[in-house]
């Protein structure tokens, strides 16, 4: 027999053989695709079956269109979900392929601690669960990442990134945490601001948290403080007056430290001085409409403009002896007032409400000799030290 003859048999044996060949449920196998149809997909497996994929065994996705996914000459890879020797028909399953080597690839990021990306498709006893590829990946309450008083439905339909931990193939159980990479990706960012952080630098942040003396702000990855005195030029007893939990604000450093992991932040704007703001607008026996922030038993501090306060002594308060400030006013009230007397080289004021009565009866008002002056910045132990020495 000559070589040319043996090549030509041994070719009608493969073909032969491939002819005869039978599948086997379970079996990966590659075709092409013959034709399409709204209902399924025609493929030549290169065997006497005749292979078909159901559309409804092509993707778990509703929306796509076969047309989209498959065409006429495209080679595919299915999985072999029946096959009819009598009919000569393979019944062919793409997503259950897919599925498989979803598992594969979870496995796989299991091992390697790699993180994969999936949608949460539904809220489960205890937690959340996450398809990736046609697989369910539990992820427990205390992994979602969320806060405890937090529903979990807050996540379902999102996408979410998360880490491999726990894989079972034989009990189809796989359990992942997406707080594991949520915390990874803040170290990162967190080791990012610490090695480029600088004093007057300025951050976009997010508000976490509220306490009495401040408010702690997220600068990326990092929660810096800015205290309840940094937050705003007016006086504030709460920080809640001015932020609140997850607004986004603008601060900027006014120091930090590396080793105690502390960074101390500012809100408020000190481009513009307060005490220019006020000598700008007002004078000395210019009338104002100012805001009482303090009662103390010397008289009243009121906010003229934030970040500048004046003292109504108690003697300025009404046209008649009173016992003390909160015989007639309150706290936050707006009253309007007279300034008696500016110290420029002290950055103090002083203002009378008694004045502008005087004013209205006709009579000059002689506030501006015997009211008592405060500082800027509110502090009442110095006029309380100034009256201790009258």
């Amino acid at each position: 027999m000559s070589g040319e003859n043996f090549e030509i048999e041994e070719s009608f044996a493969e073909m032969l053989e491939k002819s005869i060949k039978t599948l086997n449920t379970g079996d990966k196998v590659t075709g092409v695709v013959t034709g399409i149809t709204p209902t399924e997909i025609y493929v030549d497996l290169g065997t006497k079956h005749a292979g078909y994929i159901p559309a409804s065994e092509l993707t778990d996705d509703p929306t796509v269109k076969i047309e989209d996914l498959v065409k006429v000459g495209d080679e595919i890879e299915t999985y072999v979900m029946r096959v009819n020797d009598q009919e000569g028909v393979a019944t062919l399953s793409k997503k259950r392929l897919d599925t498989v080597k979803s598992w594969d690839d979870i496995e796989q990021a299991r091992e390697e601690r790699t993180t994969v990306e999936g949608v949460v498709t539904e809220e489960n006893k205890g937690g959340v669960v996450v398809s990736i590829k046609g697989v369910r990946v539990f992820v427990p309450a205390s992994q979602t990442g969320l806060p405890r008083e937090a529903a979990m439905s807050e996540l379902l339909k999102k996408k979410v990134r998360l880490r491999i931990t726990e894989v079972n193939r034989a009990r189809k159980r796989v359990v992942g945490s997406i707080r594991a990479v949520e915390a990874e990706e803040r170290a990162a960012r967190a080791a990012q601001v610490w090695e480029n952080i600088e004093v007057e630098k300025r951050y976009t942040g997010t508000v976490k948290s509220l306490t009495s003396y401040g408010a702690f702000v997220d600068i990326g990855g990092v929660d810096g403080m800015v205290h309840v005195s940094e937050l705003s030029w007016s006086r504030i007893k709460h920080p809640s007056e001015v932020v609140s939990v997850g607004d986004t604000v603008e601060v900027y450093v006014i120091s930090f430290d590396p080793e105690k992991k502390k960074i101390s932040l500012g809100m408020k704007d000190h481009s513009q001085d307060p005490w220019a703001v006020f000598t700008d607008k007002y004078h000395i026996d210019d009338v104002a409409n100012v805001r009482v922030v303090k009662l103390m038993t010397f008289g009243a501090f009121a906010e003229i403009v934030p970040g500048v306060d004046g003292l109504i002594h108690i003697s300025q308060i009404a046209d008649h002896r009173i016992d003390k400030p909160g015989d007639v006013l309150s706290e936050g009230q707006m009253v309007d007032v007279k300034i008696t007397d500016i110290d420029y080289d002290k950055k103090k004021v002083s203002l009378s409400i008694r004045a502008l009565l005087e004013d209205a009866q006709r009579t000059q008002g002689t506030g501006g000799d015997d009211a008592v002056v405060a500082s800027s910045d509110s502090e009442g132990t110095e006029v309380a030290a100034d009256l201790a020495g009258e």
